[in-house]
């Protein structure tokens, strides 16, 4: 069996001996049920160990992403990969719109802050908004007038990304983010994904 197959039913194997794996080398049992779901999953996505301390979760807030996943609350992927990282559910993700494009250059924005920006009239206020790649685009969200349910904000770099993850904290938005520059689209996927089977257990 390859790491690809699964069985009919139940777990992957190869994900529950990870798992294994990952809790035997670590042990977050003192972290919330929600929180310690994300930094299990953003671990194993990343095999870095560092995320147990440089997450940063509310747990109010988490709560919060999970019942909005519930009632179907619309999601935003900042790029492509974050949003084909996201499975079984719908996203908005509006990086490859020839829209986005002529708007980055006629505002002289980037593209992924002009998606964010396309993508605020379709998904309205209640969605959950996950950056992992673009600070430019996370930039864009905290300008915006937007009510998020959540905002998985991990947004990989040197350049802007831990700004904008500390102006995401000071804004007081419910959120998931990271102190260090570390973060990217596996990353941000990976959170998500944690809320999500939350939200089907």
């Amino acid at each position: 069996m390859t790491q690809f197959d699964r069985t009919p039913s139940g777990p992957d194997p190869i994900e529950t001996e990870s798992y294994g794996i990952l809790r035997s080398r670590i042990d977050l049992s003192h972290l919330p049920p929600l929180t310690r779901a994300v930094t299990e999953r953003v671990i194993h996505a990343s095999a870095d160990f560092d995320y147990a301390t440089d997450l940063i979760c509310d747990e109010a807030a988490l709560a919060a992403g999970v019942v909005a996943i519930n009632r179907g609350a619309p999601v935003v992927a900042d790029v492509a990969m974050v949003a084909s990282g996201i499975t079984g559910y719908p996203v908005i993700c509006k990086i490859r719109d020839s829209i986005a494009a002529r708007l980055s250059r006629t505002v002289g924005i980037t593209v992924s802050a002009a998606a964010s920006r396309l993508a605020f009239g379709e998904a309205g206020p209640g969605a959950v908004w996950v950056v992992g790649c673009a600070p430019t685009a996370l930039e864009e969200i905290l300008r915006r007038d937007v009510v998020p349910a959540l905002v998985i904000g991990l947004p990989v770099g040197f350049v802007g990304a831990t700004a904008a993850k500390e102006s995401l904290r000071a804004i007081g938005l419910p959120a998931i983010s990271n102190v260090s520059e570390k973060g990217g689209s596996a990353v941000a996927a990976a959170a998500f994904n944690a809320l999500l089977r939350a939200a089907r257990e």
